[in-house]
């Protein structure tokens, strides 16, 4: 927005605010909200240090917190994002004909989280200022105006939501009692949940991991795709899909990109990658299950062995790690503060166990195992555990799983069918990764998925894309949310989902 004199005559919105007093300060009229302040820039509350000490600057942002002093001075906290800074109202710093009495009281009179506009000057306090992001500055207000009024009474407060569970048992200790805000009631007023810095943080990480992920697998060649999320039939096989009616004939959301990536690498692509919707209609209320979670994808073409993916898994992950080690901090170390947790260990090489190792690992820690069976989540815990001890990492593969627990289109091992070429990646003890090499013998696969109960003919164009030439290939699929969760040790993945969706949630 322009900061000088236009003429704004000629755009509805382009008003100026119902001024009290004679000035300075007051409501926006509704419909309102864009208009020039002339004399002061715009600036972001993050970027106000000392060096900017002196300059008259416009703010918007949230009332975080007010606080009068006396009849002619109020305390503004300004919140925008995860920052905030202090604003000193009156006291001789401003407010117009009213005077500082009127600013004063009019600043005391907004209600917690209405969006204001602050212009001022940047100070530098006498003492550093505690309780805000910004405190080696303040701003001395001279212009104050309400764009958006909140409603007095919120349902919950951020400074409640972003208290830690830790700090609601110690003061449970000592005789005092704060307000816990539970998960369900977050999540029915999550526009006002993701104010809080831990929240603020969370979403900026899952942002920079799924930069992250386009960058390396682009770095290393491969193409971005979209494939479709309505299908004629079943991706993963089984009946967790959700159905519904395509102009008169039966269909349901994609449980994965799975059969169209790999007709992709059959319609001439070697390396492909997907960012997109993942549905599941399984009814798992755990806290690592949604029913619409953002799939991260890959597939590719192997040259000479299955373990071409996990080197790319290898490479992808370990850049990804060290990339938020190194480029997050701050905001790692804002989840930390509400959702304490250990960081990551990972290896610079990452580790790679076959199952038959980790099964006897399990056995031998005392742990019942179905041999040939798929491990369940506590034996994924214990691995992890056991891993963590041996071997000092929690990222790790687990590789060449029975073909009985893997799905239809994965490729046996030639050296015994029993098996299979798949791999699982797990963080602190939990799997976040699925992937293998996939069949690309047309007869090889109708067979097998014939053997799962899936119907042949709702797959035929995926199966007939084989028959017309196609290189083995692999990959990959993570939720990118599960990403999260562990990385960052949330104990539940609705931490890590804007506005999840689970068996028992659908709004907001």
């Amino acid at each position: 927005m322009s900061t000088g004199d236009d003429d704004n005559h000629g755009d509805p919105l382009q008003q100026q605010p119902e001024e009290e007093d004679g000035g300075g300060y007051g409501d926006v009229a509704v419909g309102g909200g864009l208009f020039s302040v002339p004399g002061y820039e715009w600036a972001d509350v993050a970027a106000l240090g000392p060096d900017v000490a002196g300059r008259a600057v416009r703010v918007r942002g949230a009332a975080h917190a007010v606080r009068a002093v006396g009849r002619r001075v109020a305390f503004l906290v300004l919140r925008q994002g995860s920052s905030t800074v202090q604003c000193v109202v009156g006291g001789g710093g401003g407010g117009g004909g009213g005077g500082d009495a009127g600013v004063a009281r009019f600043a005391a009179g907004l209600s917690r989280e209405s969006v204001v506009d602050v212009a001022g000057v940047v100070s530098l306090p006498r003492e550093p200022v505690r309780g805000t992001t910004q405190q080696e500055v303040e701003i001395q207000v001279k212009k104050l105006y309400c764009i958006s009024k909140a409603t007095p009474n919120l349902p919950i407060s951020v400074d409640d939501a972003a208290r830690s569970e830790e700090d609601v048992v110690k003061a449970k200790a000592a005789g005092e009692q704060l307000v816990h805000v539970g998960q369900d009631k977050r999540l029915d007023f999550r526009v006002i949940d993701l104010r809080t810095p831990a929240n603020q943080a969370i979403f900026r990480v899952q942002c920079e991991i799924e930069n992250i992920f386009r960058q390396v697998l682009l770095s290393e060649g491969f193409v971005g795709i979209h494939t479709p999320k309505l299908i004629g039939g079943s991706s993963e096989g089984g009946a967790a899909v959700f159905k519904l009616d395509y102009n008169g004939q039966p269909a349901c959301l994609a449980q994965s990109p799975q059969l169209h990536k790999q007709m992709a690498i059959c319609g001439g692509f070697e390396r492909v990658f997907e960012v997109g919707p993942v549905f599941r209609a399984e009814d798992s209320n755990t806290h690592r299950h949604l029913c619409e979670f953002v799939g991260l994808d890959m597939e590719m073409a192997i040259k000479d062995h299955y373990s071409e993916v996990c080197d790319v898994v290898d490479r992808l992950f370990v850049s990804m790690f060290d990339h938020l080690n190194k480029n997050c901090a701050k905001e790692l170390e804002a989840i930390n503060r509400q959702y304490p947790f250990k960081p990551l260990k990972y290896l610079p090489k990452t580790l790679r166990i076959e199952y038959d190792e980790g099964i006897r690992m399990l056995k031998e820690a005392g742990v019942h195992v179905e041999a040939m069976g798929d491990l369940n989540t506590e034996s994924e815990k214990k691995l992890g555990e056991l891993v963590h001890t041996k071997y000092d990492t929690d990222f790790y593969m687990l590789c060449r799983y029975p073909s009985a627990v893997r799905p239809f289109y994965t490729m046996p091992c030639s050296d015994d069918p029993r098996y299979s070429n798949s791999f699982d990646v797990f963080v602190r003890g939990e799997e976040i990764i699925s992937g293998a090499q996939r069949v690309h013998v047309p007869e090889v696969l109708a067979r097998q998925a014939e053997e799962r109960g899936i119907d042949v003919g709702s797959i035929a164009a995926y199966v007939d894309a084989f028959r017309y030439g196609a290189p083995p290939h692999g990959g990959f699929g993570v939720g990118l949310e599960r990403v999260v969760m562990l990385f960052c040790g949330l104990g539940n993945i609705r931490k890590a989902s804007l506005f999840p969706r689970d068996p028992r949630r659908l709004n907001p």
